[in-house]
């Protein structure tokens, strides 16, 4: 099979065809999307934040059975129970998982950890100072965060910046995160410096996502405008943990204090239910395809880039559509630099 024009070398690192990456989105990235990503020649990291290890065994073992492809398996060590930390680690690599990401604060022990383990370790981070420690910690490759991402949000300066700041300081590949959801936005990327994009709204409104067809639809009805940066869905988190959401009548009634909520000052109100487990209103869980209950209420989690996704199509068929824009982009670009181009 011909390599990919756009195949950068962290493509041949991670050994997939393309450089769309599947962000390890907690509940919504499970072995359907993971797979359906690779299998179209992208990268897909399973989001197992605090999975316990006995699913996270069964999600991998269901990646494998629908694709040959590599992945990761995506943990949050620094917001981890360190005995569940342990045990989902330990699962990871009693399976010999490719390769692990983690997210938010460095913690250098569990990339020893998971480099000891034969894996490649991704390590996404906010800033110039984390991407720093997470070379210094020895990871292989570095998701840059920029502030218009959606979910967990742990920087503050916006994606154009960030990425192209990062790339000058580091030696490590870079995957831009936050806004990136279309070709144009792939091709901006690499302009920055980065070797691929790292999509989280885009692919939550696939088929095969595992959020629930309620936080589909709002994503694809919502504009950037819509998304609100607050620390109120706070509970199940460290404190000071902001988060991009599609706003709710939860943001509408906090008004100008969207920030400074700490989880032990929430009160605790059940407003649904995942499986037999009470969800909190202000907590971190978005709905899922089983979720019941009040769904208005929860975190339906989205970053900027829904102003660009107005479908929910297949997997396969947004890395193709990606793709295809990317490459009308560069004709764009082609065309506009050419000698006695028109304005």
């Amino acid at each position: 099979m011909p390599r990919h024009r756009l195949h950068t070398p962290v493509c041949s690192l991670l050994d997939c065809e393309v450089p769309i990456v599947l962000a390890g989105m907690g509940g919504v990235a499970r072995s359907e999307l993971v797979a359906a990503v690779a299998q179209a020649g992208g990268y897909g990291i399973l989001g197992m934040v605090r999975e316990s290890a006995a699913f996270i065994g069964q999600e991998i073992d269901a990646v494998r059975a629908r694709t040959a492809r590599p992945f990761a398996v995506n943990l949050i060590p620094a917001a981890t129970d360190p005995v569940l930390l342990e045990a989902e680690l330990a699962v990871c690599f009693d399976r010999a998982v490719p390769a692990m990401c983690f997210f938010w604060d460095v913690v250098p022990s569990a990339v020893a950890r998971a480099k000891a383990a034969g894996c490649l370790v991704l390590h996404q981070v906010g800033s110039l100072a984390s991407a720093r420690a997470a070379e210094a910690a020895g990871v292989d490759v570095l998701i840059v965060q920029g502030v218009e991402v959606g979910g967990h949000v742990h920087g503050t300066v916006a994606a154009l910046i960030l990425v192209e700041q990062i790339a000058r300081a580091v030696s490590l590949p870079i995957i831009a995160s936050g806004g990136f959801a279309t070709g144009a936005s792939l091709i901006a990327a690499l302009a920055l410096g980065a070797q691929g994009i790292h999509c989280g709204t885009a692919f939550l409104a696939t088929e095969e996502s595992f959020a629930h067809y309620d936080h589909k639809a709002r994503v694809i009805a919502a504009a950037a405008e819509d998304t609100v940066y607050t620390d109120a869905f706070a509970l199940n988190w460290p404190p000071h943990s902001p988060v991009r959401v599609i706003g709710n009548s939860v943001t509408a009634a906090l008004g100008d204090n969207l920030m400074g909520h700490h989880p032990d000052r929430l009160p605790r109100e059940v407003i649904a239910w995942e499986e037999g487990r009470p969800l909190l209103k202000y907590s971190t869980d978005s709905p899922l395809r089983t979720t019941t209950g009040n769904l208005e209420l929860m975190a339906a989690f989205a970053g900027q880039s829904v102003a660009l996704i107005n479908t929910a199509p297949t997997a396969a068929d947004r890395i193709a559509e990606i793709l295809s824009q990317a490459e009308a982009s560069l004709a764009r670009i082609a065309a506009l630099t050419q000698p006695g181009a028109k304005s």
